[in-house]
């Protein structure tokens, strides 16, 4: 019999992905959702793998939308740092 219950870990860490997408120029911000949102997709995924399961895709779907959360949060301090250095060096 399959499980239906909902797997609430898998839930807040895809919600918590995509409140990283929205937020992600913020700097404390998009940090502390990113790092929740892994962590809870992560423990998510193994709660499902338990459960038969339940929650797996929205469990890896949060997974996947972190990776993209962090890598637009690396590539905006890159961006930050090169105009940084461009503005140091024309000064």
């Amino acid at each position: 019999m399959e499980d239906t219950h909902s797997n609430g870990m898998a839930t807040a860490g895809f919600i918590l992905a995509l409140v990283t997408l929205l937020f992600f120029w913020l700097p404390l911000v998009g940090w502390t959702t990113w790092l929740l949102g892994l962590v809870f997709s992560a423990v998510g995924l193994s709660q499902a793998e338990s459960r038969g399961g339940a929650g797996r895709g929205m469990a890896v779907a949060g997974l996947v939308i972190s990776l993209a959360g962090v890598l637009l949060i690396l590539f905006l301090g890159a961006l930050f740092i090169g105009l940084l250095g461009l503005s140091v060096a024309a000064g």
